[in-house]
């Protein structure tokens, strides 16, 4: 029997991406293909993906409207992203506007994200509760605080017509917290405003009321489902995740090897395989050009990242005289606090040819960046998968990482073990501070300079299997035994 799935998130590759979200939303409705599973994204009607998916040609078409979806008036378009359904939230209200899909092109939040994402949700929970006559789903899947409402919508619906839900937990960071002045707008019961409910200190807690409503959780990798469980990590959900005991599954995120190949990536310079190591000097050379940086014999550092606090972005930035010092070199992508975001283009100035900057975002670059660069830099505070160090083991581009989260299950440290195992897949390192990332820089320093060593290093990360199989299996399968206990 084939599992019909409704998910619903915020962002989906390609149509719309402000980060890691996007790319896994995108990329799941094939992984679970393979396994019997028919999975439909709905997405808001962003100006990016009404204009993606057009109202004409026959390939989009409106199936249902809403005179007033929390006080708006909305539409449901049908179309397709891929080779995959795709429903559309045409609300403008709400939607249609210019900036972001969380805020505006200063980079402010908007006012009405509340309103916003929770009418999307309740969209999404009277799309999975049947309000759709042409349309059956057997689950709803929510992703991160944007759609966490939909499965508080589905437990305070009528008995019998809500589908089973599952929470997927991205980066527990971003909780969605908003006035208590909302929660009479969201139509939902007196019950549902209470601390088993959505009340959450006071206000309303989109992700609180998601992980306390649906069936079951999952988060982007099994480290980070155990962590998240601290009060270090928990974001103070802790005691939440705790007591959902087993219904909360670790499941890491795979990576779209159509998009991420360097066999076969057009962005790139030169393709290469791990049996074509060789032709990866192209792109370095390429990669130097772009950046503007002097030809050496130490490893071309990248970093691809938001430049932020949890990405260790200013432990890095501390580090950067020694790491020039080593010899090495380092051109960064990336964008976000704008005291750190100077730090970098102080830190260029101050080492011409030696580090090169670029604020703001690249897809074409990132891919050319992961072909390039010899060592990708994630020294990430917490990270509950990761995708650029999943990228750099496809490309060769050793990953350097904190030992947290995602980072941790799927990086194998260059330890003498490892190394003599020839399992060895990246360089790890514990806490976040000054030392310890010196101290990863040095070893990966060493380690580069042993030519033969590298190499083994780079084809043992290239023959790693980070494709959607084994998760979208793991999905499938809890899908599964979801229907089976309903």
């Amino acid at each position: 029997m084939t599992i019909r799935v409704l998910s619903i998130a915020s962002e989906a590759a390609p149509l719309v991406k402000t980060g890691g979200l996007a790319d896994v939303a995108g990329a799941l409705p094939a992984a679970v293909a393979a396994h019997d599973v028919a999975m439909t994204t709905l997405l808001p009607g962003y100006p990016a993906v009404m204009g993606a998916v057009g109202t004409g040609g026959g390939k989009t078409r409106a199936v249902h409207t809403w005179p007033s979806l929390l006080g708006e008036p909305a539409r449901l378009l049908s179309g397709t992203i891929g080779d995959h359904p795709l429903l559309v939230l045409d609300a403008p209200g709400l939607f249609r506007r210019e900036g972001g899909p969380y805020g505006d092109a200063t980079g402010r939040d908007w006012a009405d994200n509340g309103l916003r994402f929770a009418a999307f949700a309740r969209a999404a929970a009277d799309i999975a509760s049947g309000a759709v006559k042409s349309l059956r789903f057997d689950i709803a899947h929510a992703h991160d605080w944007q759609a966490a409402m939909a499965p508080a919508f589905l437990r305070f619906a009528p008995a019998g017509i809500a589908p089973p839900s599952v929470m997927t937990i991205h980066n527990m960071a971003f909780q969605g917290h908003f006035p208590a002045t909302l929660f009479p707008r969201l139509g939902l019961p007196d019950e549902a405003w209470s601390i088993n409910g959505v009340e959450y200190h006071g206000g309303v807690g989109f992700l609180k009321a998601g992980l306390d409503s649906a069936w079951a959780i999952t988060t982007v990798s099994p480290t980070y489902a155990r962590e998240i469980r601290s009060s270090e990590f928990g974001m103070g959900l802790d005691g939440l995740i705790r007591a959902r005991g087993n219904q909360v599954h670790g499941i890491v995120n795979g990576i779209d090897t159509r998009e991420w190949n360097p066999a076969s990536d057009r962005a790139l310079a030169n393709t290469y395989s791990a049996r074509t190591l060789a032709r990866r000097a192209a792109n370095r050379t390429a990669l130097e050009s772009a950046f503007g940086l002097e030809l050496g014999s130490g490893p071309l550092f990248v970093v691809i990242s938001r430049l932020t606090w949890q990405k260790g972005m200013d432990v890095l930035l501390s580090a950067l005289d020694h790491l020039v010092g080593t010899g090495a070199r380092l051109a960064l992508l990336g964008s976000g606090d704008k005291a750190l975001e100077a730090g970098f283009v102080a830190a260029a100035g101050r080492h011409p040819g030696r580090i090169g900057v670029r604020i703001g975002y690249d897809e074409a670059l990132s891919h050319q960046l992961q072909g390039g660069g010899d060592a990708i830099l994630v020294p990430s505070r917490f990270e509950p998968c990761g995708l650029t160090q999943l990228y750099g083991l496809a490309y060769g581009c050793v990953p350097v990482v904190s030992r947290t989260g995602g980072l941790a299950d799927t990086v194998v440290d260059a330890n003498p073990a490892a190394l003599a195992a020839g399992a060895a897949t990246g360089v790890q390192f514990n806490a976040v501070t000054h030392e310890a990332l010196c101290d990863a820089i040095d070893r990966t320093v060493a380690l580069y300079r042993n030519g033969a060593l590298w190499q083994a290093i780079q084809r043992a990360g290239m023959k790693s299997d980070f494709s959607w199989g084994r998760s979208g299996k793991a999905y499938a399968d809890l899908y599964a035994n979801l229907l089976e206990a309903r």
